[in-house]
């Protein structure tokens, strides 16, 4: 059995792995997943400027009851607000970055509910 510790080193490997073949630029910036036990963060990257353009979370000032954020429900509203902030920006092409992820459960739900609410990737 892999231990959370073996897990998460693993997880690191595979996304530095990803990041040598995509790169966020200021026309299409990387759309950048961290997944914790309890909530979900996102940000969209201009890599070439090393900026954060855009962010959300389920922690964020936006979720104002009090849920939990570490289930599908709390991506999917993550995912609809972090398309919502960059389309007022004027950003409507991403590169998806999973982080190391798998395409499953919570990062499949963020990236579904943004694709929903208007970005392209």
């Amino acid at each position: 059995m892999i231990s959370p510790r073996q897990r998460n080193v693993i997880r690191q490997r595979v996304h530095t792995r990803i990041r040598e073949k995509i790169a966020g630029t200021a026309e299409r910036p990387r759309l950048n997943v961290y997944r914790s036990l309890n909530h979900i963060y996102t940000q969209l990257i201009d890599d070439a400027q090393g900026v954060t353009l855009v962010s959300a979370s389920s922690q964020g000032k936006k979720s104002e009851e009090k849920s939990y954020g570490g289930n599908v429900e709390a991506a999917r509203a993550v995912g609809k607000l972090i398309a919502e902030r960059a389309l007022e920006k004027g950003i409507k092409k991403v590169v998806f970055d999973r982080g190391g992820y798998l395409y499953h459960g919570r990062v499949k739900a963020l990236a579904e509910a943004a694709r929903e609410a208007g970005l392209d990737f």
